[in-house]
């Protein structure tokens, strides 16, 4: 959804949960689509330009257990690496929770840029807030952007002149407020896991609801209905709620990748 208008084209998917997946073939019936990523080889599709991937961030979350590279799901960050080493991708973005910044303090995080710099990549590393790039959310994740050969062509994606000056975001003024959050299921719960707080909350008179899976499309950037699909026999209309949430929760907010991807196409045109 984020790189198709610039013109860039799958050279293969890969998810091991049943709906994100019948929602890639939904939409993209005619890319390759892979469960396990480790079993991908060397010899499959040739070099590709970018490999991109969010591995799972429960074992690098604050509200999770924190087992970081010693837990199954954090060690995929390094077969992430070993993927993008086979495929020879000349680019890389990865992403995760903030909490990847502190887990096992830091030294998961150090791991993890070691193995990228011992691979041949130059790395930048930043974290960005949806909520900049035209979404009503927060949602803050670290983006790692690598290059194979250069840091200052992935520093040149990440970071902003403006970024360097140590200036920061004004702050609010005495008075004003902040929004009322909404809290739903695992894709927009202040925690960030997978925990369902969408329970209705009454303070003040004020009822704030769960918001609906289209209302959760708008606050990742997708079009309205694009979770909506044939799942296990039904027909969209019927497709139930709780995979597009937990799918939603787990995918990455549109306009952040097209601007990242934007980025990358100008270094490349530079």
């Amino acid at each position: 959804m984020a790189w198709h208008p610039l013109g860039w084209k799958p050279a293969f998917f890969s998810d091991i949960e049943d709906f994100p997946r019948a929602a890639l073939q939904h939409h993209y019936p005619d890319v390759p689509l892979h469960g396990d990523f480790t079993t991908i080889g060397a010899d499959q599709y040739g070099a590709i330009d970018l490999l991109v991937g969010g591995t799972p961030c429960q074992s690098f979350s604050i509200a999770g257990l924190r087992g970081g590279m010693d837990d199954d799901r954090g060690n995929l960050s390094l077969e992430f690496l070993r993927l993008a080493e086979r495929k020879a991708a000349k680019w890389l973005v990865w992403e995760n929770v903030p909490g990847v910044l502190s887990s096992n303090g830091g030294r998961d995080f150090g791991s993890f840029l070691g193995a990228l710099a011992e691979l041949g990549y130059g790395f930048a590393y930043r974290t960005l807030d949806a909520q900049y790039f035209g979404v009503p959310q927060r949602r803050k994740r670290v983006f790692v952007v690598g290059y194979l050969g250069d840091w200052r062509r992935s520093a040149a994606v990440l970071l902003e002149r403006q970024g360097l000056c140590g200036d920061s975001p004004p702050r609010r003024e005495e008075g004003q407020k902040v929004a009322p959050a909404v809290t739903t299921g695992p894709p927009f719960s202040r925690t960030g896991n997978e925990r369902v707080e969408a329970d209705a909350i009454h303070t003040d008179g004020l009822r704030v609801r769960r918001i609906t899976p289209t209302e959760c499309e708008r606050l990742q950037g997708f079009p309205d209905g694009f979770t909506q699909i044939p799942y296990r026999g039904k027909p969209a209309d019927k497709c139930p709620d709780g995979p597009r949430y937990r799918a939603l929760g787990n995918s990455m907010a549109v306009p952040v990748m097209r601007w990242i991807g934007q980025r990358i196409q100008q270094v490349e045109s530079l």
